[in-house]
C-alpha cells in the first residue's frame, strides 16, 4: 500500500506541468562546478554554482540523467559525476601509505568507466566528440591554475559538462535525451509488477533514498535483499519482491522528492522522518508542517495564519476549499543501518486528519501567563519529555507513537506521561511548566475521551476547578498554597518547599504533607501583620482539605499527572491579576509576581 500511494503521488505530480519532479529515467542532483568546453572540446573554465558562505555553500540542483546505484565496486554515471570519475584525481592527503596506494590504483578503472560510458550509450555527434577530445587528453596541470581548482581538488564534488554557447548541460541536449528514450532494456528478467500488477522488467536494485534523517549520507533502502539469509527460491536481490522497474523509479523518486530539504511536505518528529501527501493537490499538505512544527522565526505569523484556518474550517468538516473526502497520507521513516524502518504509515481523508489536529490543540489549551505561544509545536511538546530539554535527548519510540496518536485522534502514549513526570520532578529550577501542564491535561483527558465511562466531572479544565474532587488536583493545589504561605512568610527565602518536597508530596502524600502542615501553621504565625490575608489562606486550606478524607499513602501516574495541574493551575491563580477580586476569593486575591 505505501509503494503504491507513492507511486500514484509520483504520476500525480508528473501530470502536473508546474511540477520539477524528475521524468523517468532523471533526477536532481546538486552540481557544484561546471566544466565550459568549446565546440573542440578544448577547455575553457570552471563555473562555480555554489551559493552561500563557508561550510554553507552549496551547488545548483540540474537535471541530469539518473545515476547508478554505487557500492563498493566501480560505477560511472552518464555525463555527470564526481572530480574522481572525470578528472581522475584524488585527495590523498591524510591517508597513509596503503589507504593513498589503494585509491590511486583505482583512479584509471573509475575514469575509464566514466568515459566508456559516453562511448558506448551516446550515438556519434559533434557534442560527444568535443566531450571524449576534452576527456581523452585531459592536462590536469592546466586546470590545475584555475582558481577553483583547490575546492575541487579537497571537496571531490559532483561535476558535469557544458559546451560553450549552450545554455544548458550536455547531459541535458536533445541528442542524450532522445539516446536514453530509445535505449532498449537488456535485461529480459520479466514478471508481474507487485505495484502495477503489468507484466515488465523487474528491478534487481532499487534507488537509494535520501534525506531519512539520522541513515547513510549515501542513501538507505526500503526494499532490499542483500544477502542470502533474506532471499528464496533461488532469487536474487530485488526479485524476491519484484517491483517493476518504471513503479521503482516512480516511487523511489516520489519519495525522494518528499523528502528533500526544501520539501514543504516533511518534517522531523524525534528520530523519525515524517512525510506527507494526498491523493490530489490540497492546500492541507502544504500547510500540515506549519501547525505542527516550531514557527520559522522569518515568518512567525504564517503558523498563526494557519492554526486560524484550521479552527475556521471547522464548521465545514475540512480544511479551507480542500475536499473534506480527499485521501491523505502520512510516512514516518527512521533509520535502521543501511535500510530504513517504517516507523508509521497512516491513511484517511483530509477531514479525519484535519479535525484530529484540531482535537490536538484543543486538547492542549490550559490556562497560561502571555509571553507563552498560544499554540505548542510538536517539537516544543517533546523536547519537554526529554533530559536537559534537548532534541537530541527525545525518546525515539515516544516521538512517532505521540505523531500517531495526534493524527489518528486516539489517547497519547503512556510513556509520555512518564517521561513528562519524570521531568518534572528532576527538573527544579522550573518544574510545572506551561508547556507540561498543557501536556499533561490533554493526556488525561483524552484518556479519559476513550474509556467506557465517561464522567464529565472528572475533565479536567482550562483553569482552576474548585469543583473538582480527584485527591491528586486537590493535593497538588494544596501544595500550592502551602508554598504560597511560605513565600508570603519568608518574603526573600531563595528555595521552597517545591524545591525540596515536591517529588515525595506527589508520590508518597502521607510521608510529607504533616510535615507541610505544621510548616505551614509556623508560616501563618508570622502573617500577624496581615490578618486578611492570613484569614484568606486557612480559608482556602480549609476548603481544599474539605474534598479528601485524608492523605493517601500514595498516588498512581495519573493522579500525580493531576497533582501537577493542580499545583499549576493554583500557582496560576496566585500570579494572575483579577479584577474585583474579594476577600472571599479563595486564594485569588490580587497578587503579581
Amino acid at each position: 500500500m505505501i509503494l503504491q500511494a507513492l507511486n500514484e503521488y509520483y504520476d500525480r505530480k508528473a501530470a502536473d506541468a508546474e511540477s520539477s519532479i524528475a521524468p523517468l529515467g532523471w533526477e536532481w542532483k546538486e552540481i557544484s562546478f561546471i566544466i565550459v568546453l568549446d565546440k573542440k572540446g578544448s577547455f575553457l573554465r570552471f563555473e562555480d554554482t555554489r551559493e552561500g558562505e563557508g561550510a554553507k555553500k552549496r551547488g545548483k540542483s540540474f537535471l541530469v540523467p539518473q545515476g547508478v546505484k554505487k557500492t563498493s565496486g566501480v560505477a560511472a554515471n552518464l555525463l555527470w559525476d564526481n572530480a574522481v570519475y572525470i578528472l581522475g584525481i584524488a585527495n590523498t592527503d591524510k591517508l597513509n601509505a596503503s589507504e593513498k596506494e589503494k585509491k590511486l590504483s583505482r583512479l584509471p578503472e573509475q575514469k575509464k568507466a566514466f568515459l566508456d560510458r559516453i562511448k558506448n550509450e551516446l550515438p556519434e555527434s559533434p557534442g560527444k566528440k568535443a566531450v571524449l577530445a576534452f576527456l581523452s587528453s585531459l592536462d590536469i596541470s592546466a586546470l590545475e591554475k584555475e582558481p577553483q581548482w583547490e575546492d575541487i581538488y579537497q571537496t571531490n564534488p559532483n561535476m558535469s559538462l557544458r559546451i560553450d554557447g549552450e545554455y544548458r548541460l550536455y547531459c541535458q541536449s536533445d541528442e542524450v535525451k532522445k539516446a536514453l528514450a530509445d535505449k532498449t532494456d537488456a535485461d529480459n528478467d520479466s514478471g508481474i509488477c507487485l505495484i502495477t500488477g503489468e507484466k515488465e522488467s523487474i528491478s534487481t536494485l532499487h534507488t537509494a533514498i535520501k534525506g531519512v534523517w539520522g541513515a547513510q549520507t549515501s542513501g538507505a533502502n526500503i526494499v532490499s535483499f542483500n544477502l542470502d539469509a533474506f532471499r528464496s527460491f533461488g532469487k536474487k536481490q530485488g526479485q524476491n519482491s519484484p517491483v517493476g522497474k518504471t513503479a521503482m523509479f516512480a516511487y523511489t523518486t516520489a519519495l525522494n522528492d518528499l523528502l528533500d530539504r526544501n520539501s514543504s511536505q516533511r518534517m522531523q518528529i524525534g528520530d523519525a522522518s515524517t512525510v506527507f501527501w494526498s491523493a490530489r493537490q490540497t492546500q492541507f499538505e502544504h500547510d500540515l508542517a506549519i501547525m505542527l512544527a516550531e514557527p520559522a522565526q522569518e515568518a512567525p505569523e504564517a503558523r498563526a495564519d494557519c492554526i486560524k484556518n484550521l479552527f475556521d474550517s471547522a464548521n465545514t468538516g475540512a480544511y479551507l476549499e480542500d475536499p473534506s473526502e480527499e485521501k491523505f497520507f502520512v510516512l514516518g521513516l527512521s533509520p535502521n543501518a543501511s535500510r530504513i524502518s517504517v516507523r508509521f504509515w497512516l491513511k484517511g481523508t483530509v477531514g479525519e486528519f484535519a479535525g484530529n489536529i484540531r482535537k490536538h490543540f484543543n486538547d492542549l489549551e490550559i490556562v497560561k501567563p502571555k509571553t507563552e505561544p498560544p499554540y505548542y509545536s510538536l517539537w516544543r511538546l517533546l523536547v519537554n519529555t526529554a533530559v536537559q530539554d534537548k532534541s537530541e535527548n527525545i525518546a525515539p519510540n515516544i516521538a512517532g507513537d505521540f505523531m500517531r496518536s495526534i493524527l489518528n485522534g486516539t489517547p497519547y502514549p503512556a510513556t509520555l506521561l512518564q517521561a513528562v513526570l519524570r521531568r518534572i520532578k528532576s527538573d527544579t529550577a522550573n518544574r510545572v511548566k506551561p508547556v507540561r501542564a498543557a501536556l499533561i491535561k490533554a493526556y488525561l483527558n483524552r484518556l479519559l475521551r476513550s474509556q467506557e465511562i465517561y464522567n464529565e466531572k472528572e475533565v479536567l479544565q482550562v483553569g482552576l476547578d474548585t469543583n473538582q474532587k480527584a485527591i491528586g488536583y486537590n493535593l497538588g493545589r494544596l501544595f500550592a498554597v502551602l508554598e504560597k504561605i511560605q513565600e508570603d512568610a519568608i518574603p526573600d527565602l531563595k528555595a521552597t518547599i517545591r524545591d525540596r518536597y515536591y517529588g515525595a508530596a506527589c508520590s508518597c502524600p502521607s510521608l510529607v504533607f504533616p510535615t507541610l502542615m505544621k510548616l505551614a501553621t509556623h508560616h501563618l504565625t508570622k502573617l500577624w501583620d496581615k490578618k486578611g490575608l492570613k484569614i484568606n489562606r486557612e480559608k482556602l486550606i480549609a476548603s481544599i482539605v474539605a474534598n479528601f478524607d485524608n492523605f493517601p499513602p500514595f498516588l498512581d501516574l495519573h493522579e500525580q499527572g493531576k497533582f501537577a495541574i493542580g499545583y499549576y493551575h493554583q500557582r496560576q491563580i496566585f500570579y494572575t491579576k483579577k479584577e474585583n477580586a474579594s476577600s472571599d476569593d479563595l486564594g485569588e486575591a490580587n497578587e503579581t509576581t
